[in-house]
């Protein structure tokens, strides 16, 4: 029987991408994908030692300089098989002069893969362990029993799930509840109501209405949007039914609103809690009856739309002082998604820095680049982000605009700082500070604090205590000890996140 393989593809165009990992998967291969050459260059460094490696070469990339070069530092070029297009044949004959021989033109067929794989599958010697990597497989496994708390699970993904939704918008998951909003949408897919998409404002929600409407049946229809904030109730009520020639002041020509534009397709109600109570009673007769009146007009207008609907507003609080129809709610929210807001996922921070690069325009980042320094990244991490993916993708640009990391960097850390001193002094505000001394009330400060950062960069770096030790810049075996002194532990991927939250609460009240 063939041996199975660890195969790490670093493959931007997204045809070429999703064959290879479909041929290799349906082969019982495990594969990890890397979003471009600093994932790439993260993972070889720090320990991943794939038995393969599928790597597309641009056209604006030469095999000789960087990535090429980095690839091999860590794996033989044996190991590696390039892709190109047809027309890049200096890539090819660069590859050659490296001694590269797999090397595969776009379109790529599944008989080539095939074909690449079995000649740069590795022998297996007669333990079934790879013959020239036995060694580093003990060796990995004795530091594995000598770590004190288990490795995560094995299905959770090495690199994030990253899809196109058009234009410059994509969904990133990277994290346990990003990719549980993953799941929730894929199960969406063939059934067709309504959802209700709550989160802070700036999270994604827009993003993830898109990637329903994709993964929907509906999706060569229209997708669109209205901002329910953004017009006064008179010119929403026509932005959405439209109106009649002579139906008010202005309205000089039919026109059909965009319940009208989307029939068929999907309609997203954005910012759905700002409305006021007429126009919900309205919007609820629609979905009812599945029909309106254009303003002005006499005969009604059937119309079949999946709605989705989003608001950062706490629908709670909105329902309980009665500024939110409760008939509306149940109507809209057949099913809720939360989207986290990006301090609660800080793990995908640095994809999606790499990828508000990437998509940036190219006259913008000649000569910038393609990733930041490490201590940015760090000083990223450490910042909340109040205005999630919008303030992170604006203070790229401006550091792309800027040219200037360092100051970047000193202005994330100055308010990493300033948010950590006010925390801090909060907690101590909270205290009862008459039945405790102020010592201790410090220590139990710095004990929370401690724990916390801790467990940020251990699920930061997928519990990878020795990337999490040298990022926090303390010793391996300090951590290991701090990591029983706080009781930390990966938790499970398959719990529920009710769970997560009482361990990490239990957590707390331990320390």
């Amino acid at each position: 029987m063939k041996p199975f393989l660890l195969v790490l593809t670093k493959i931007q165009n997204a045809k070429a991408r999703s064959t290879v990992k479909l041929v290799l998967e349906s082969a019982g291969h495990r594969v990890i994908e890397a979003a471009g050459s600093p994932q790439a260059h993260a993972l070889l460094s720090n320990g991943l030692d794939p038995d393969l490696i599928f790597c597309e070469l641009s056209s604006a990339q030469a095999p000789a300089t960087s990535e090429i070069g980095t690839i091999l530092s860590f794996v033989g070029r044996d190991r590696v098989c390039l892709i190109t297009k047809l027309s890049e044949q200096q890539a090819r004959r660069q590859a050659a002069e490296l001694g590269i021989q797999n090397v595969l033109t776009m379109p790529l067929t599944r008989e080539d893969i095939e074909a690449a794989v079995d000649s740069m599958a590795p022998v297996k010697s007669s333990d079934g362990l790879h013959s020239s990597t036995s060694a580093d497989f003990v060796g990995s496994h004795l530091e594995a029993h000598e770590q004190l708390v288990p490795q995560i699970p094995a299905d959770m993904p090495a690199m994030p799930y990253l899809e196109e939704l058009g234009g410059s918008n994509f969904f990133l998951a990277a994290s346990p509840q990003m990719l549980e909003i993953h799941r929730q949408v894929k199960l969406l897919a063939d059934v067709d109501v309504n959802v209700l998409i709550l989160g802070e404002s700036g999270t994604g929600k827009e993003v993830i209405a898109q990637l329903i409407h994709k993964n929907s049946a509906r999706w060569r229809e229209k997708f669109l949007k209205v901002n329910c904030a953004a017009l006064p109730a008179d010119l929403l009520e026509s932005e959405l039914f439209g109106h009649r020639q002579g139906a008010f002041t202005g309205a000089i020509n039919d026109r059909a609103g965009k319940f009208e534009q989307a029939n068929r397709g999907t309609l997203l109600l954005d910012e759905i809690g700002e409305i006021g109570v007429q126009m919900q009673a309205k919007l609820l007769q629609v979905l009812q009856d599945g029909q309106f009146s254009r303003l002005g007009a006499q005969e009604s207008t059937r119309i079949d739309v999946r709605v989705l609907a989003a608001t950062n507003v706490l629908m709670e609080d909105a329902l309980l002082s009665k500024k939110f129809r409760e008939d509306l709610y149940y109507r809209l929210s057949v099913f809720t998604i939360k989207v986290p807001p990006l301090r609660e996922r800080r793990e995908e921070i640095p994809y999606l820095i790499e990828e508000f690069i990437r998509r940036s325009p190219a006259e913008l980042t000649a000569g910038f680049g393609a990733s930041l320094s490490s201590r940015l990244m760090d000083a990223a991490l450490l910042y909340d982000w109040k205005g999630n993916l919008r303030e992170l993708r604006n203070f790229v640009t401006r550091t792309i605009v800027m040219r200037d990391a360092d100051a970047a960097t000193r202005e994330l850390e100055s308010k990493a700082a300033a948010s950590g001193d006010a925390e801090s002094q909060s907690s101590l505000a909270d205290a009862s500070a008459p039945c405790v001394g102020i010592r201790s009330i410090v220590r139990d400060v710095k004990a929370r604090t401690e724990a916390k950062m801790i467990l940020s960069a251990l699920e930061t770096f997928g519990w990878n205590r020795r990337r999490a030790a040298q990022y926090l810049n303390m010793s391996y075996r300090g951590l290991l000890y701090k990591i029983q002194q706080h009781h930390l532990r990966p938790w499970d991927a398959g719990e529920p996140q009710q769970h997560r939250k009482k361990a990490q609460s239990a957590t707390e009240s331990a320390v």
